[in-house]
């Protein structure tokens, strides 16, 4: 199997390597208030960059409000060529705790504080973070058009839906980017992963490294990974790399070596027979 491709056009234009990162965990527990410490979060995103990431993804609702600043005072004004994606219409009443929230206002305002919070004039791609069962999705996503028009957003993205949902957004915004959860063990977003394939959308896969069973000691996750002098977290990461041209993991962490560790998943290249023995494992 030939090595994987090493970049994404977003939309056609916004070239990103393929690893990126995630910048959940910059956060406190149950992605709630301040990191344990902030120095080390910020050495996170400017070693990141200095490895050759140049996607960092995202949302106003890590913290709220504390994974965005970090972001800010780290790295504006941006190095040319980095991508910053961040998501918006979530709410959190508090630890652990999601509650979509799509009305056109709160959303206008969520873009001009991640604007704000993220020190730059343009957000690069703003992604719906979940569709709000009580407004339609065609309100949540007519502001963020207006926005667009106005140059404050470049490039729009959907997170957690399905292929129906997709062709609804794409009638009201065009969709670059899709975030659903996908890794390994749990593939129950094929069908976005193949619509994404077909209309060059990216995919960017969150919780990508494998969990439960298939990454225990002596399983075939653990078996493959030893024969490359790999974790099965790299492993895990460097499936997602092999398995389509357009996934864009984005595996997070808060600390500097286990940043490194994980940037090493593209240096694995997987044969087929490996993807192979992988995917019968998982079946």
């Amino acid at each position: 199997m030939s090595t994987p491709v090493k970049t994404f056009k977003l939309g056609g234009d916004m070239e990103v390597n393929r690893l990126g990162f995630g910048a959940m965990r910059i956060t406190g527990r149950g992605i709630w208030g301040p990191p344990k410490d902030a120095d080390e979060a910020k050495r996170v995103l400017k070693r990141a960059v200095e490895l050759g990431v140049n996607f960092i993804d995202t949302a106003d609702s890590y913290g709220p409000a504390v994974s965005e600043p970090l972001i800010g005072e780290a790295l504006a004004p941006y190095p040319k060529g980095v991508v910053v994606a961040t998501k918006g219409g979530l709410t959190r009443p508090g630890p652990d705790v999601w509650l979509p929230v799509g009305r056109p206002e709160y959303l206008n305002q969520q873009v001009e504080m991640s604007l704000r919070f993220l020190k730059t004039d343009v957000i690069d791609l703003w992604q719906l973070h979940r569709f709000d069962p009580k407004v339609p999705v065609e309100e949540s996503l007519g502001v963020i058009a207006k926005l667009q028009k106005q140059g404050k957003i470049r490039h729009v993205g959907l997170s957690e839906v399905k292929p129906h949902q997709i062709d609804q957004a794409r009638k009201v915004i065009e969709v670059v980017s899709v975030q659903n959860m996908y890794n390994v063990g749990d593939r129950q977003h094929e069908d976005v992963l193949e619509y994404c394939e077909k209309h060059n959308i990216a995919f960017i896969p969150w919780f990508p490294v494998a969990a439960g069973k298939l990454a225990q000691p002596g399983g075939k996750l653990d078996e493959v990974s030893k024969r490359h002098g790999a974790t099965v977290a790299q492993l895990s990461v460097a499936w997602l790399l092999h398995r389509s041209p357009v996934m864009l993991p984005i595996p997070g962490t808060s600390s500097v070596e286990h940043l490194e560790e994980n940037m090493k998943s593209a240096e694995i290249t997987l044969s087929e027979s490996e993807m192979n023995e992988i995917e019968s494992a998982v079946k």
